[in-house]
């Protein structure tokens, strides 16, 4: 590869994670379904299940999250110089925003102009999060063994008020257990299986249903014919 064509990379890069870091308000859990969006839909950079594994690994490693998963993303992409580029991206909207307004905020936050359009970001932000959430569940909790540790992680953090990172770390090592004794790839076949069984009885409900028809074609014809 040559110069220009890194440079290239690098600046589609830079650009990307600059449009998400522009348009995610209320944290890093409301840039999934952009992340989602540019990364998996526009550029084809990662899957769904790699973007859903950065994004785990970046709610479990200090700092941010939302550039956290953008530097993961980054150095996968494009090594080191990617992981720069797409944390310099996500990092200056708000950066430049912020410095922008910080100095007018003060003498405009009791306008109630003002608390009003923060509370349609707020509701905004909560659909945003609300459909990281749904996607996320689609993906990720896929069996029995996956809905078990979703509740059990709902209710540490929910309930039990325990740190994110315990939760995560727990959530691996229950994986690693149910993958070395098997457990999950028993599931998984039994999953297939069940798949298969489905799709088998649909398609001979569907043979059923044009046998019927032609059936009913054919006595019509001949009454006809009569």
């Amino acid at each position: 590869m040559n110069p220009q064509e890194k440079l290239a990379r690098l600046l589609r890069l830079f650009a990307a994670f600059a449009r998400i870091g522009l348009f995610t308000f209320g944290g890093g859990y409301a840039m999934l379904p952009m992340l989602q969006k540019e990364v998996v839909e526009k550029h084809g950079w990662a899957t769904e299940e790699d973007v859903l594994d950065f994004y785990a690994v970046g709610q479990c490693t200090p700092g941010v999250i939302a550039v956290n998963t953008a530097t993961f993303i980054g150095c996968r992409l494009q090594g080191i110089p990617g992981a720069i580029a797409a944390t310099l991206g996500v990092i200056t909207p708000s950066l430049v925003i912020i410095t922008a307004i910080a100095a007018f905020l003060r003498n405009f936050a009791s306008e109630a102009i003002v608390r009003h359009a923060f509370g349609g970001i707020r509701v905004a932000v909560a659909a945003l999060v609300l459909q990281a959430v749904v996607k996320l569940w689609k993906t990720g909790v896929k069996d029995i063994l996956g809905f078990l540790l979703f509740a059990a992680a709902f209710a540490a953090v929910a309930l039990g008020n325990v740190s994110p990172v315990f939760v995560v770390a727990g959530a691996v090592a229950a994986g690693l257990a149910a993958g070395r004794t098997g457990l999950l790839q028993k599931l998984q076949a039994r999953q297939a299986a069940s798949a298969k069984a489905k799709q088998r009885t649909s398609e001979g409900a569907g043979a059923q249903e044009t046998g019927s028809s032609q059936s009913s074609g054919a006595a019509s014809s001949e009454g006809d014919g009569k």
